[in-house]
C-alpha cells in the first residue's frame, strides 16, 4: 500500500498543542461560566483554574497564529468545485452523490478553519482585554463587550470542534491518521482530495 504525506511533524505537534489548549480553555470555561464547584476542584482551587485558563490562553493563541499562516490562504481559495461540493452536501447525504475533486483541504474543511480561525482570534482579543482590565483602566468600559464577544465565540467553537471531531473519525474512517502519522494511504487521498494529489505528481 502506497501511502504519502498529508501533514508535517510540526503541523501535527501543533494541531495537538492546539486542541489541548482549546480542551483546557473550554473545561475551566465551563467552570467560570456556571460556577461549578467541583471543576475549581479539579484544578485546585479558583485562583489556579484563573491561572491555567489565562495561561493556556496564551498558548492557544500563539498556536492559532500558526494555524493561521499555514491553513489561512489555503481556506480562502474557494473555487466551482467548493460551490459544487457545498451543494452536495460533501457526499454526506447520499453515498451514490457525486463529490467533486478537492484540494489540500476539502470545502467544508475550508470552512472549518475560517470559522476556527475567527472564533478564535476573537476569544482572543475579548479574553485577553477581559485579563487585562486591572492594570488597564481605560479598556473597563469594553469588558460587556469583551464578555460578550468572548461568550459568543466560544460558542461557535462548542458547536464546530465536536463535528469536526465527528467528521474526522466516524464520518471518514482514516481521517484522524493524518494528526497521528501525517500520512494516508494514497488511494484514500485521490478519493477525498484529487487536485491537492495531482499538485503532488501522483
Amino acid at each position: 500500500m502506497t501511502v504519502i504525506r498529508k501533514a508535517s511533524a510540526f503541523e501535527i505537534l501543533n494541531h495537538w498543542v492546539l486542541a489541548v489548549s482549546f480542551l483546557i480553555l473550554a473545561i475551566s470555561g465551563f467552570g467560570f461560566l456556571f460556577q461549578l464547584e467541583q471543576l475549581n476542584a479539579v484544578f485546585g482551587n479558583f485562583n489556579a483554574m484563573k491561572n491555567i485558563h489565562n495561561y493556556a490562553g496564551i498558548v492557544f493563541t500563539a498556536s492559532l497564529i500558526l494555524t493561521i499562516f499555514h491553513y489561512l490562504p489555503v481556506s480562502l481559495k474557494f473555487g466551482a468545485d467548493d460551490i459544487a461540493w457545498f451543494l452536495n452536501g460533501g457526499g454526506y447525504l447520499s453515498k451514490k452523490s457525486k463529490v467533486p475533486p478537492q484540494d489540500e483541504l476539502n470545502a467544508g474543511q475550508k470552512l472549518y478553519y475560517i470559522v476556527i480561525l475567527l472564533s478564535g482570534l476573537a476569544i482572543a482579543a475579548s479574553g485577553f482585554a477581559i485579563w487585562l482590565r486591572p492594570q488597564v483602566p481605560d479598556i473597563r468600559k469594553l469588558v460587556v463587550l469583551s464578555h460578550l464577544v468572548h461568550n459568543i465565540a466560544f460558542d461557535l467553537m462548542i458547536i464546530a470542534v465536536p463535528l469536526h471531531i465527528y467528521l474526522a473519525t466516524l464520518a471518514n474512517p482514516g481521517t484522524l491518521r493524518i494528526m497521528i502519522t501525517g500520512t494516508v494511504p494514497l488511494e484514500w487521498a485521490r478519493k477525498r482530495h484529487a487536485k491537492w494529489v495531482r499538485k503532488m505528481g501522483y
